[in-house]
């Protein structure tokens, strides 16, 4: 009964690998197509149905981390698929006004260049029990510049949205209500902009301490 239930998770997470792999490569053909025909103010529009999709099947990887599916703590996991959340629902969505900034097109491919890579590999380790070296060495080396290229991204694109926030009650919950509870979606991201300042170097020096093991580890073999 454990080899059969074996089975069908490693069945399950490869499909659900390779599925949002065929989703990223579409972001990225589509962002590439975009901007050498019409430029970086098209990417956006090119790209959001797919890019959409792909990142909020992201949080799948949170579910799976929770109930033990895969190994993969959930402390690392939540903070980097809900931030990416944030920028392309709170505020890619939320505000056209900052769509066709070029910040946009580093987001993008920062983003489906990472996760081409991330979910190819773990895709082929699932349905194949194996990963090529060459693999594990972009999964692990890559991130040295897409972490820092896609994080100005996020960063920015919060910051320049901004003021459209500002003059905006988007999400916004004022007083007087019955449940005397306010919120304001300015000043909650004001809070996550300041939440990057500690949990960016924290997450690159979590995952230099994870290249460091995988790539001893291709050294032994």
């Amino acid at each position: 009964m454990a080899s059969f239930f074996s089975t069908v998770k490693r069945i399950y997470l490869a499909i659900y690998n390779w599925a949002v792999f065929t989703g990223w490569i579409q972001v990225l053909i589509f962002a590439i197509k975009a901007l050498n025909e019409s430029g970086p103010a098209a990417v956006y529009d090119a790209v959001e149905k797919p890019l959409q999709l792909a990142q909020t099947a992201a949080i799948l990887e949170i579910i799976h981390g929770l109930i033990g599916l895969v190994r993969s703590p959930v402390s690392a996991t939540l903070p980097q698929i809900g931030s990416r959340l944030f920028v392309t629902w709170g505020i890619l969505h939320s505000f056209p006004e900052t769509r066709t900034h070029i910040l946009v097109s580093s987001l993008v491919i920062s983003w489906s260049l990472t996760e081409i890579i991330r979910y190819s590999f773990f895709g082929m380790k699932e349905a194949l029990g194996f990963t090529p070296s060459w693999l594990l060495w972009l999964r692990y080396s890559t991130f040295l510049l897409l972490y820092p290229t896609g994080i100005t991204s996020e960063v920015g694109l919060i910051y320049i949205a901004l003021p459209f926030i500002k003059a905006s009650d988007n999400f916004c919950f004022r007083m007087p209500n019955k449940w005397n509870f306010s919120f304001d979606y300015y000043f909650a991201s004001l809070a996550v902009l300041g939440i990057y300042v500690p949990g960016s170097p924290h997450m690159y020096t979590y995952m230099l301490g994870q290249r460091k093991k995988a790539l001893s580890k291709l050294k032994a073999a």
